[in-house]
């Protein structure tokens, strides 16, 4: 007899005799995955190609897209933008992370909440933190410059190249970071302890032995880090547009203008997806060439490298990072929000609660766009859970043919830049039949789309977790697979459905890229409101209403970790 929890995958004639419910089920998920994922990266490749006159297929649109000096500039400066942020986050993440993962360094725990709190920190909240630090001349470190040494200019520059290079390096490097510790945590020490038995001290063990078992990590959080900046539209907005460097989400917006030239925009994003196409295709066949397997028949044992005095070096680094992505910002960013004129330094006649009451009752939306925010980002994190979980819990139990179809729609959204999949969906739900935009409906799909990954990897980690053979003897019993569900599996996965939906909230609520292009005044959400704020250069108000969103943001964090565990933010699953 088959054991309970063999469960072998189905075979077309058997799927198509089975339960009514569970075919319906499956045909209404491949529906809603075209109508999520399929169709709009489709109608963004078909669009690129069409006369917008007669629908005939042209390459007049990538001539427009590219034939100008001012677009391949643009391009260049992504390209140049993602390679300085992905290798200067490599050079600030990976020594923290070993520093925490591998030695005694004191105050792991320190470090790790507050690479958190740069993780879930929008850059373009972080932008504006460093405007306030930073600019030319009023920022407060060119300030104490300029009083120290009685110069009449600042030294540091924000509005530059570098400094957006910087900037987002300090948003950015968690994706590396957590890449990285996560590997070092599940790695032995005793190849380690081999190279050092033969001679090799900690600093030629860590470059030759321990970073290369740890490649394949490093290569996904470089690869994540990349394509992430480039798709960045907030960042880039608040400190490129100012500075004058055009960059691709900038060039993607200004097609986006009157008048609009849709099939220009499909053809400068075809680009995004041939490049991350290109670049995930290329991780696997670098490392597909090689071994990484670091597990022996042994118990595993992870030894923290004892590091004397350099200890307290280490951490040293560590809280220079820290301060630089997470206190110094915020302090800037609170001292702005509590200031009538943040210049000014502080003082009581300079402190101030009103940018406080004009974000939250006086500014003319700010009560139907807070609203806005938190409703289109909790309907969307409900909507990717239960679909995330649809689709694992099918491919799990093999209950379809098709499962792998599947799964690879439900990740599809992972390896496609969010402002793509955003121009995607304005092409394809913007016109008849549908004409979505201006809806509510469009923006919380389109977060849907942008985030089911997460929801869909949780669950399928979740299940992983559970044995089918409990399902099983609920059937057995003379229960039917619903009551197996409803019974069984929902109260044992209900915590990981909680953490999922956290997971999908969060990122939602502080979306840009997506939101900037198909929101609408009757849909405006809170980093739509950040970035207006920013253009009309009310910085005070716009510290305000970030202190609202991060304060907020560090609450949800702070009740699910009690509630959840501490575990469902830096993780990987």
């Amino acid at each position: 007899m088959m054991p309970a929890h063999d469960i072998r995958p189905v075979s077309t004639a058997a799927w198509l005799r089975g339960s009514l419910l569970w075919k319906a089920l499956a045909v209404l998920t491949v529906a809603l995955l075209l109508f999520l994922v399929a169709n709009p990266i489709l109608r963004i490749v078909i669009t690129s190609f069409q006369d917008p006159a007669d629908g005939s297929l042209v390459l007049e649109n990538y001539a427009i897209a590219f034939g100008s000096v001012r677009s391949l500039r643009a391009f260049a400066n992504s390209i140049l933008y993602g390679v300085g942020v992905t290798a200067l986050a490599i050079i600030v993440a990976l020594p923290m992370a070993w520093a925490v993962s591998r030695t005694d360094m004191p105050c792991k725990g320190l470090v790790r909440g507050v690479v958190l709190g740069a993780f879930i920190t929008p850059s373009y909240l972080g932008a504006v933190g460093w405007i306030l630090l930073a600019g030319p001349n009023a920022g407060w470190l060119n300030q104490v410059w300029m009083g120290l040494t009685g110069s009449s200019s600042g030294i540091i520059n924000i509005f530059s190249f570098s400094g957006l290079v910087f900037v987002t390096t300090l948003y950015s490097f968690p994706y590396i970071f957590v890449f990285a510790s996560d590997s070092l945590d599940l790695l032995s020490s005793e190849m380690e302890d081999a190279a050092n038995i033969l001679g090799a001290g900690t600093l030629r063990t860590s470059l030759k032995v321990t970073l290369p078992l740890i490649l394949p990590a490093i290569s996904a959080g470089a690869i994540i880090t990349f394509l992430d900046t480039i798709a960045l539209f907030g960042t880039p907005a608040i400190i490129a547009l100012p500075a004058r460097i055009n960059v691709m989400t900038l060039q993607l917006w200004q097609f986006f203008e009157f008048p609009v030239r849709v099939e220009a925009a499909a053809a400068y994003s075809i680009p995004l997806i041939a490049i991350t196409c290109l670049l995930f295709g290329l991780q696997r066949l670098v490392l597909g060439r090689r071994g990484y397997v670091a597990l022996t028949g042994k118990t595993s044992q992870r030894r923290l490298i004892v590091t004397g005095r350099w200890r307290w070096a280490l951490l040293g680094y560590c809280l220079l990072i820290c301060s630089l992505a997470v206190f110094l910002p915020f302090a800037a960013l609170s001292q702005a929000a509590f200031s009538t004129a943040w210049g000014k330094g502080l003082s009581w006649t300079n402190f101030t609660l009103h940018n406080f009451a004009y974000v939250l009752f006086e500014h003319p939306s700010s009560a139907q766009t807070i609203a806005n925010t938190f409703f289109y980002a909790a309907s969307a994190a409900t909507l990717a859970v239960a679909l995330g979980l649809t689709i694992a819990y099918i491919l799990n139990r093999k209950l379809v043919p098709f499962g792998g179809a599947l799964a690879m729609l439900a990740m599809t959204p992972f390896v496609i830049p969010g402002i793509v999949l955003a121009v995607g969906f304005y092409i394809a739900y913007t016109s008849p039949p549908l004409s979505l935009y201006g809806t509510a409906a469009i923006l919380v799909l389109a977060y849907t789309a942008r985030f089911l990954p997460v929801a869909f990897a949780n669950s399928v980690a979740a299940l992983r977790s559970i044995n089918p053979e409990m399902e099983e003897a609920v059937r057995i019993l003379g229960g039917s697979r619903v009551t197996a569900l409803t019974k069984v599996l929902g109260p044992l996965l209900k915590k990981s459905l909680a953490g999922s939906w956290i997971l999908v909230l969060i990122p939602a609520m502080r979306e840009l890229s997506t939101a900037i292009f198909l929101v609408s005044p009757n849909t405006r959400v809170l980093p739509v409101m950040l970035l207006d704020l920013s253009e009309d250069g009310n910085f005070e108000a716009m510290a305000a209403l970030g202190v609202i969103l991060l304060v907020t943001t560090v609450l949800i964090v702070a009740i699910s970790y009690r509630l959840l565990g501490r575990d469902i933010i830096l993780k990987r699953s």
